[in-house]
This record gives structure tokens, C-alpha cells and sequence, in this order.
């Protein structure tokens, strides 16, 4: 039988989660640009790497004080990859997003007041050093945040900016004699008030890039963290407000302009440095005017959305509406996805603590295009929302006291939830959350159809259903949800491509004990496929594609 694409037969696997009403009937085919031959093309690490987003204060206290810090980190690196790809015990993440870690007058750490230098409640510069070396043993790369749009107001430079309009570093900010909105700030500048600004508050006043100086310091600060310290990349905090133009305060000309020699100037650094954007914007295009030439990458919220909207309202609208957009903004699929952050209420909160539901929005995450990332705790459960600091409280490893966390008074208290919802309790529980994020991240990682694959948007017969097919090379597999609670019988499937040659096909099994049945493509096209007699509630099956001899 003739066919484009020998699929080989894999050993197999269908995972099966569950989530609600999902359908794509009116959707089209999406396929992302990806390679065809995985012996020409050899991706960039952060392209099939899977992301997980630390807060060290919050993650785990290793001498006592109630405040997380790098040695705790180090302790636990081996639950998040022990870096021996035979044990299916750890998470299996490739790589680690630090939110600040510099010295700041703040709990989080995104007004900066030395930018060389370790916040000394998280430890030295020598642990920091120890926990990339033990995390490059491990296989894990490290991106730290870094905060390049303003300093914090005790920074030195801006206590001698504000000392005189003749100081050194007066022309580093944004001053005016007549502040014209909330943005401004008055102050004192010897014997006369002017007003600086700050975009996200007074404690927070904003560099001035236009003044060649700026740019000169923070490429100084770039530079010492890659060549002198070791980092793998960065996470540039609020992209968008770089440099204002008049009223305009974000997305300016002048900002991407900026990024675009600060992109020259990182990859003549090191060409494997990845630096991902935050570029917060429901709006898709937003991923390909920053990326590329700016950044390697931004964060598409747009896709964040979609996911959790499906998840939550138990129909594939909300990831088939984020789809629809991003095949016509972004339809390379180069970007970051992500389910919630550290600005956001917590997706299990969102989910209104529904299990099942953040399986689904799990799977939604980990078998989509993009690079995930994963918010420490999401993997568990942990729930929060806002103020800020109630979505970042302590990680909970155990049902112990103080959810294993410190073995002091923690500086932010944990939910009541910690002694049922906790690592130690869920990993020894087969269909826990935290083992459907460890068996999903292990199918990415395992079939490269899944992490760096083309794409193509499934029609279904029932909203219920979301359903993608993903190819690379010699491989495809059939992700087919049930995003709904209810079980779903006769739906059917539909799709055009010709990403697989016209012949007949049959389904593997990725995980699970479901037997699908074959199909065949006629004229690049399926239509009226019925894969399963009947799907169970809230449940991902992925199956391997194998071409009937």
C-alpha cells in the first residue's frame, strides 16, 4: 500500500482523563509547519521542552525560617527530573522557570534593587551556582526572570536619580513637569517636585531606554548572567511597556525596535539561549510580532484561555475559538503555553476544584503544540485565588505539619486542603492528578508527534468532543477527548489533510484498554469516522496510527 508516511506500530498507550462538552463541528483543519523528516531539521531544546514555573520563596524551606530558598530547591530537583529517564517516579520536566530571584524590598521580587546579586532570603550566589550545576546533571535548564522595564524605587540608581536633576543616572527614568495620568508619581528632585513614571506603581518607576546608557547597563546584566553565572535564558517580565511613545504605553514601534538588537545581542552571546515574553494579550498576533526576531518566544494567553474555557465549560469552544485565531495569527505555533501563572487565580480554583476537569485541561496542555509550562502545585491541585499572595502560597509535599514545606512558621500559610492535597499522598494513588501530569509529560516526551509535531483540527459530531490529529516524520497520533461528564456513544470524526496518504489505517492504543476502530482516507479526506462505540466521561485517549498492510 502506497502511503506518505510509514507509521511505525509503537507500544502503545491511551490515556483517559475526562472533561466536558467539546466539539469542533465548524472547525478547520490547522496544520503547523512542523518537520517532515526529523534527520533534517534539528529543533531548539525549548522547542520539545516541557516548562515548570518556580517561585523559590513558596517552593521549599531548607533551614527553618518559613521562606523557601535555593538549597530547598536543590533538594527536591529529583522529584522533578532525577535525571535517569528509566524511573517514571520523577515529573520528567526539562526545564525551570525561577520567578525574581535578586534582592527586592518585596515579597515577589519584580522591583529590582541589585541586579547582580541572590535576594539573600533564598541564599548565596554559590548556591545558585551549586543548583545549575546539579540541575545540568540532571538535564533540567534554568531561566531566570528577568526585569528589565523598571527598577525598584530603592534601587541605587534611582535614589541618586531622584537626588538631582544633574545626577548621573537622573536621564536612566522618565520624568515630567506635569504628571498626565495615574502612571506618574510626584516626588521631590531637589528643591522642586516633578513626577516620574511608573507604569505598574511608585514603588516601580520605569527605565528610560531611549537614553543609550539604560540599554548599555541591562545588556551589562544579560551578559553576566549567561557568560558568568550560567543561565540557560530568561523570561522578560511586562515586553510590552518597554518604551513608551506619547500616550502610547505599550506594543510601540520603539519597543520592538529594541528587542530586535537585544535579540542580536543575547544569540552573540550564546545562540542557545532562550528567551521567552511576557506580552499578557488575549490577542494571538501578539506571539509572532514579538517572536523570532525579538524574542525566541512569547506566552500565548490566547491559547492559556482556550484551554481552561473547554476544561471548565465542558465544550470544545473555547479551544476550537483560540485555534480558529491562532491558525490565522500564528499558525507555526511558536510560543509558550501555559494553563495559569502566577498573576492568575489558580486553574484548579477556576475549575471550582473539579479533579476530573484538570485532568482534561492537563491534557489539553500536554498534547497541543507550543512549549507548556506547568505552575508549581498545579500538578497536585493546589488551589488559590486572588490577593496575589494566596496564589502563591507554600508548595504542599506532605499531609504533615505545615504541609512538609518549612519546619518553622511558614510566611504564608497554606490551604486547609494540604493534608489530602499534597505530592506524597497523590503519588501513591494511580489516578491521581499528579500521575496523569507525570504519565502525559512522558508521552510528550516519548513520541515526538506530541512535542514537535504538525497539527490538524479534528471535526466532531458532538461539542463534547475535542479531537487532534499531530504527525512527525514517521509518526502520528489521534488525541480524541471527552470533555464532558456525561458518556458519549456514536461520534463521529471528520477531517482533510494530506499529512497521510490516501489507504487504510488502523488505531494503537497509547494507554488504556480501549481497541479503536480502523479508517480510511480517501482523497486526503475522513469523514463520518466513528472511532469508539462510546467515550467515557472525562477522558483523554491518545492512539497511535498505523497503516493496515
Amino acid at each position: 500500500m502506497r502511503f506518505r508516511f510509514l507509521f511505525l506500530v509503537i507500544l502503545s498507550l491511551v490515556v483517559i482523563v475526562s472533561c466536558g462538552p467539546a466539539n469542533l463541528q465548524t472547525a478547520s483543519v490547522t496544520e503547523t509547519p512542523g518537520a517532515t523528516n526529523s534527520d533534517e531539521v534539528v529543533s531548539p531544546w525549548w522547542k520539545t521542552a516541557v516548562f515548570y514555573e518556580v517561585f523559590i520563596r513558596s517552593f521549599k524551606d531548607s533551614n527553618g525560617d518559613g521562606i523557601g530558598d535555593i538549597n530547598g530547591l536543590i533538594e527536591k530537583l529529583d522529584y522533578l527530573n532525577d535525571g535517569n529517564p528509566a524511573t517514571k517516579t520523577d515529573l520528567g520536566i526539562d526545564a525551570i522557570w525561577l520567578m525574581p530571584i535578586h534582592p527586592s524590598p518585596s515579597y515577589h521580587g519584580y522591583d529590582v534593587i541589585n541586579y547582580y546579586a541572590i535576594n539573600t532570603e533564598y541564599g548565596t550566589m554559590e548556591d545558585f551556582e551549586r543548583l545549575l550545576i546539579e540541575a545540568h546533571k540532571r538535564g533540567i535548564r534554568i531561566i531566570i526572570d528577568m526585569v528589565l522595564n523598571h527598577t525598584s524605587s530603592q534601587h541605587p540608581f534611582f535614589i541618586d536619580a531622584r537626588s538631582s536633576d544633574v545626577s548621573d543616572y537622573h536621564d536612566w527614568y522618565i520624568w515630567s513637569d506635569t504628571g498626565r495620568s495615574n502612571y506618574w508619581h510626584e516626588i521631590s528632585v531637589g528643591p522642586s517636585s516633578v513626577n516620574y513614571y511608573g507604569y505598574f506603581c511608585d514603588c516601580m518607576p520605569d527605565l528610560n531606554y531611549l537614553n543609550p546608557e539604560v540599554t548599555a547597563q541591562m545588556e551589562k546584566v544579560v551578559d553576566f548572567w549567561i557568560s558568568d553565572v550560567g543561565v540557560d535564558g530568561f523570561r522578560i517580565d511586562a515586553a510590552k511597556h518597554l518604551i513608551e511613545e506619547g500616550e502610547k504605553v505599550q506594543n510601540t514601534q520603539l519597543t520592538h525596535d529594541w528587542f530586535k538588537q537585544f535579540y542580536a545581542f543575547y544569540k552573540g552571546i550564546d545562540p542557545d539561549v532562550y528567551v521567552v515574553g511576557e506580552v499578557a494579550s488575549s490577542d494571538a498576533r501578539m506571539t509572532t510580532l514579538y517572536s523570532g526576531d525579538q524574542m525566541d518566544m512569547v506566552f500565548n494567553f490566547e491559547a492559556a484561555q482556550g484551554f481552561v474555557n473547554s476544561a471548565k465549560g465542558e465544550s470544545n469552544s473555547g479551544i476550537g475559538s483560540a485555534i480558529s485565531f491562532i491558525e490565522n495569527d500564528a499558525p507555526d505555533w511558536n510560543f509558550a503555553t501555559f494553563l495559569t501563572n502566577h498573576d492568575q487565580n489558580r486553574v484548579m480554583s477556576v475549575l471550582n476544584g473539579n479533579v476530573d476537569k484538570a485532568k482534561v485541561a492537563a491534557a489539553l496542555l500536554l498534547t497541543s503544540p507550543g512549549t507548556p509550562f506547568i505552575y508549581y502545585g498545579e500538578e497536585i491541585g493546589m488551589i488559590g485565588t486572588k490577593p496575589d499572595e494566596d496564589i502563591r502560597r507554600p508548595m504542599q509535599w506532605t499531609a504533615g505539619e505545615n504541609a512538609g514545606f518549612t519546619t518553622g512558621i511558614p510566611w504564608r500559610l497554606q490551604d486547609d486542603n494540604y493534608s489530602s492535597v499534597n505530592v506524597s499522598s497523590e503519588e501513591i494513588e494511580p489516578d491521581s492528578l499528579i500521575n496523569t501530569y507525570k504519565t502525559l509529560i512522558d508521552l510528550r516526551k516519548t513520541h515526538a508527534a506530541l512535542s514537535n509535531g504538525n497539527y490538524v483540527v479534528v471535526e466532531t459530531s458532538n461539542k463534547g468532543i475535542y479531537a487532534a490529529l499531530r504527525q512527525y516524520s514517521d509518526e502520528a497520533v489521534l488525541i480524541i477527548i471527552n470533555l464532558s461528564k456525561t458518556e458519549l456513544s456514536g461520534v463521529s470524526l471528520a477531517w482533510e489533510s494530506q499529512l497521510i496518504e490516501d489507504g487504510n489505517y488502523s488505531l494503537t492504543s497509547l494507554l488504556g484498554e480501549y481497541e479503536a476502530s480502523s479508517f480510511t482516507i480517501s482523497n486526503s479526506q475522513v469523514s463520518d469516522y466513528i472511532p469508539l462505540e462510546s467515550i467515557s466521561p472525562y477522558s483523554v485517549n491518545l492512539f497511535v496510527v498505523n497503516t493496515d498492510q
